[in-house]
């Protein structure tokens, strides 16, 4: 019985709670997609001004991913996990009032309140699981609580099709139908679609916050930390070359990602409509009463159920060879797919989008470990939100995608995670060592 007691492992508890967090912001990244599309219609957006939602969203990490670091360096990782759940819960409310205004600003602070809360769990979670345990398998790790995250991201599309997108297709033929009383009946009906589900969210993120009030975590590192003084936060970019380069590739990699899920029903839309709809019907059992958009956004699905299974099979490939190999031949892939996408068109392209999901699975934990790889623990947080800090590029590179559509259509605003992906494979290859 005694030695059960010495060899038990004293992280179970705190990594098993933490790898909640990783669900949790899943649910709210994924989400996004949906409302990019929703708005065009509900709130009169054209489709670079519905890419703002993006912006607002990953705005909130730049803005307060320095400021998590650094109240976490004092109040250590509980505060700061407590503060970032606050936060998230607060924003997932503001969508009730939101919605009745049927104001877009006010969705976008609502957006960028539930992004700055993200920016403390993130900062944290990702940090703390590389911390409980030995460095050897913090990558492992990582990727590991990431596959948490990898699950939710399933359900933001399906949410989405179910209770956020209309049953009902709003075409250009319809509308000219319809008077103008009518069309804003229609659209005070579709804002009003998006309070439920986040109701439902800030009861569910509250309630995870109250479990974290009452467990005790471990503060890893915190004597070590405090004897070591502070550090300069942006002097660590010119101390720590793969740090540097890292937050670069985090950037591109957001960057890529976020126009990827923002724009992949606009994608779908474009490039095959009206193709390959049988096996959505069949999994799913709905009738052909399915608008095209509720019929994306269960591809977007099948997308991220991919992305779940690309983050299982890296983590396990990262318990036999090194973390960043199996991140040069998922980079690679990435690269190729996008590539091919561009040149075909039709199905075929949604078809290579599709399984890039499945490449970026591993790209954000395992560029977040190798820039932050070997860092003393009085460094590690504020270097850790600076990595956090370049999510903007979910912020900045989206509406360039969505301004390059406008001029030759989705195939053009490809060309974002193209370059974005040729550079994380260069991060992956050279600026990582």
């Amino acid at each position: 019985m005694n030695n059960t007691k010495t060899t038990r492992n004293p992280f179970f508890l705190p990594f098993a709670l933490v790898c909640s967090l990783f669900f949790l912001w899943g649910i709210a990244n994924s989400l996004n997609g949906s409302l990019i599309r929703h708005f065009q219609f509900a709130l009169d957006l054209n489709r670079f001004q519905a890419g703002i939602v993006d912006s607002a969203f990953y705005a909130g990490y730049f803005v307060m991913a320095i400021p998590a670091g650094i109240f976490m360096r004092k109040w250590g990782y509980k505060r700061g996990i407590l503060a970032g759940l606050t936060l998230y819960a607060v924003g997932a409310l503001l969508f009730y009032p939101a919605a009745d205004l049927r104001v877009y600003g006010f969705f976008l602070f609502a957006l960028f309140t539930i992004a700055s809360g993200l920016a403390f769990l993130e900062t944290a979670a990702n940090l703390y699981v590389t911390v409980l345990g030995s460095k050897e398998e913090a990558a492992w790790r990582i990727n590991f609580a990431q596959s948490f995250n990898g699950i939710s991201l399933i359900l933001g599309p399906v949410i989405g099709s179910l209770f956020i997108f209309s049953t009902k297709e709003y075409t250009p033929e319809l509308l000219s139908l319809l008077t103008p009383g009518q069309i804003t009946e229609a659209r005070i009906e579709e804002a009003h679609s998006v309070q439920g589900p986040y109701l439902a969210l800030a009861a569910l993120v509250a309630a995870v916050a109250v479990l974290f009030a009452l467990t005790k975590l471990p503060e890893v590192g915190r004597e070590e930390e405090q004897s070591e003084g502070s550090a300069g936060i942006f002097s660590l970019l010119g101390k720590y070359r793969h740090l540097k380069l890292g937050v670069i590739a985090q950037f591109a990699n957001v960057g890529a990602q976020a126009t990827l899920w923002g724009y992949f029903v606009d994608f779908k839309l474009d490039f095959a409509s009206e193709q390959h709809l049988g096996i959505v019907r069949t999994i799913y059992r709905f009738t052909d009463t399915m608008t095209p958009e509720q019929i994306a956004g269960f591809h977007a699905s099948f997308a991220l159920v991919l992305f779940m299974l690309g983050r299982f099979l890296g983590t396990f490939l990262m318990s036999r060879m090194e973390a960043g190999k199996v991140l040069s031949y998922y980079s690679a892939a990435a690269i190729i797919l996008v590539a091919l996408a561009m040149a075909t068109g039709g199905f075929t392209a949604v078809l290579c989008i599709m399984l890039t999901y499945f490449c970026q699975s591993i790209m954000f934990p395992t560029i977040f470990a190798l820039s932050t790889k070997g860092l003393p623990p009085a460094e590690s947080k504020l270097a850790s939100s600076l990595v956090i800090m370049a999510i903007v590029g979910g912020a900045v590179l989206p509406p360039v995608a969505g301004f390059l559509s406008q001029a030759n259509g989705m195939t053009m605003a490809l060309w974002v995670p193209l370059v974005c992906f040729t550079y994380v494979g260069w991060f992956v290859w050279k600026g990582s060592k």
